[in-house]
């Protein structure tokens, strides 16, 4: 077993994965990018895809913790040198991952205006929300299929082809969203909203071909699932089901701040929409440092290298820090051009720019509270995880939110409670990560 950890090694890990993370805040990005600034509804068609963005994510996030928990336990037992007894894992996890994803599909799609009247939506806003919606749901199970072989890739220390797929489906998404929103002159009709959930759409289906091709031709990992179960599938499904309950907890917060951002009229709810897609931005450029984390500390765990875990997350929670202050000093840098990028709207610029500083203050913490999710993952500590998101949500950010909103700061009570939130979220994780790990390597 490696006896160090380089920063090399780091990146060679963490940029790959940074740059295939970055895909998906990207093709939500584009569409609010693209739709904000078409010529018809375009404040109501903002607001719609934001909020229609918040519902899918925390469906992709629900379900899509597939990756980290197959990550998890594959990467142990590549460090362990055991691959073959999990190799068919992966299949399973998928076979059974894609069948809830249909169930979901089916029971949601009847029901989508009374869900999207859950988040204050209403008139028009309501109207784009459920053609969006209807439109890009349809690619769910191809996300999730994705998001499973990329959990089967990362845990066999490989962030290459991810990326690869990543670039293929964010280009696709990009140039049929110009194409298909914008439309052109004598051959495509203009389609609007409808043209940017198609785009996604498409962009999906493009992925989850390419991640199969990859899987099958670059790995000894099959996709035709083989039954019986693998014993490992018990451990799967505690772990899902753990992170199940935390994703829960994290899309309650979510929730809340699109609901009331709603509530406060449509320029909120686009200058919310423009302020939290690039939090998660932010967010997934870190999740490239959590990504390493998750994957080396699976393997360094089951080889039982804990001295050089605790290397490991000392060198990146260095990294991290460094990343969130240059992510926040170039959001100041470029603060009014990056909102006209996404509307020309003066009074939704007026309310992106009375609050983006406080998401650009944010970045530190949440590169910590991040990195350290990731590891904590990778070790499949997910109880801990679950733990630590109730905390956070149920007893930090909602009366946080509720507090605030009663003072009417509107945005800020949004962004302030969310950055106690993330505050939250990671100082336990490091203590207790230090708890347990630091006694191991002294007696290791």
């Amino acid at each position: 077993m490696t006896t160090s950890i380089s920063l090399k090694h780091i990146n060679k890990l963490a940029i790959p994965a940074l740059i295939s993370g970055v895909s998906e805040p990207i093709l939500s990005l584009t569409d609010a990018a693209i739709v904000g600034n078409i010529q018809v509804n375009a404040t109501a068609s903002l607001a719609a895809v934001g909020i229609v963005t918040t519902f899918i994510s925390m469906l992709v996030w629900v379900l899509g913790q597939t990756r980290s928990a197959i990550s998890s336990i594959v990467s142990q037992y590549v460090g362990a040198n055991k691959l073959e007894k999990v190799k068919n894992l992966p299949a399973q996890a998928i076979l059974i991952i894609t069948s809830l994803s249909l169930i979901i599909i089916a029971s949601t799609y009847p029901i989508a205006q009374p869900i999207f009247k859950l988040y204050n939506a209403s008139g028009l806003i309501l109207d784009f929300s459920v053609i969006y919606y209807k439109i890009r749901v349809l690619g769910f199970p191809f996300t999730l299929f994705t998001i499973a072989v990329f959990g089967a890739f990362r845990g066999l220390q490989n962030t290459y082809y991810p990326m690869i797929i990543a670039i293929i489906g964010t280009v696709s998404n990009i140039i049929l969203d110009v194409v298909l929103v914008y439309g052109i002159p004598g051959y495509i009709a203009p389609m609007y909203i409808e043209g940017a959930a198609y785009a996604s759409l498409i962009a999906q289906v493009l992925m989850a071909g390419f991640s199969a091709y990859f899987l099958l031709k670059k790995t000894s990992i099959p996709l035709k699932p083989s039954f019986p179960f693998n014993p490992e599938i018990k451990r799967f499904i505690l772990m899902i089901l753990n992170l199940f309950v935390r994703t829960i907890a994290l899309n309650v917060t979510l929730y809340f701040a699109s609901a009331y951002a709603t509530s406060y009229g449509a320029e909120y709810i686009a200058a919310y929409t423009i302020a939290i897609n690039l939090w998660f931005l932010g967010a997934f450029i870190v999740d490239g440092y959590a990504s390493a984390g998750n994957i080396l500390s699976g393997k360094l765990f089951g080889a039982e290298a804990y001295k050089v875990l605790i290397a490991l997350s000392n060198k990146l929670i260095k990294y991290g820090v460094i990343i969130g202050i240059i992510l926040g000093c170039t959001g100041a840098l470029f603060y009014y051009p990056i909102g006209k990028i996404f509307t020309k709207e003066p009074e939704v610029l007026k309310a992106f720019y009375n609050t983006f500083w406080i998401v650009l203050v944010m970045q530190p913490l949440c590169t910590l509270a991040f990195i350290f999710d990731g590891i904590f993952k990778g070790l499949g500590k997910m109880k801990y995880l679950r733990n630590v998101l109730l905390f956070s949500t149920f007893l930090v950010f909602v009366p946080v939110l509720f507090w605030l909103d009663s003072l009417d700061l509107k945005l800020h009570a949004i962004f302030i409670a969310m950055t106690f939130w993330i505050i939250a979220r990671g100082i336990p994780l490091i203590v207790k990560f230090r708890k347990i790990f630091i006694p191991l390597a002294q007696n290791n």
